[in-house]
């Protein structure tokens, strides 16, 4: 392929930076540059969601350290010794009832 494709309109600063990082090291067929569009469309769209990802991991993070601390699942519930009962077990997950 002797000519540069033209990028995809509407790219975000990720996809472009995909785009010109390619073609400025490579020949594309026709088909390599569907998928190279495809690519710069999911980069652009890993950009938008990573806020959210970003926020449930540290959900992730706060609840795995909490477990890790220890700390006691309720008031009332007590050791015979009056201190409180610690978690106990590894975290298994953690859900939000909606949608990110």
């Amino acid at each position: 392929m002797d000519h540069k494709p033209t990028p995809l309109k509407g790219l975000k600063t990720s996809g472009k930076r995909l785009w010109t990082a390619v073609l400025t090291d490579f020949s594309l067929d026709e088909h390599e540059t569907t998928l190279l569009r495809q690519a710069c469309r999911v980069a652009d769209t890993c950009d938008d969601l990573q806020a959210v990802v970003e926020l449930r991991q540290q959900r992730l993070a706060l609840a795995r350290l909490v477990v890790a601390l220890r700390v006691p699942l309720c008031e009332e519930e007590q050791h015979p010794q009056g201190a409180p009962r610690l978690q106990r077990g590894a975290l298994r997950g953690v859900y939000s009832g909606g949608a990110a």
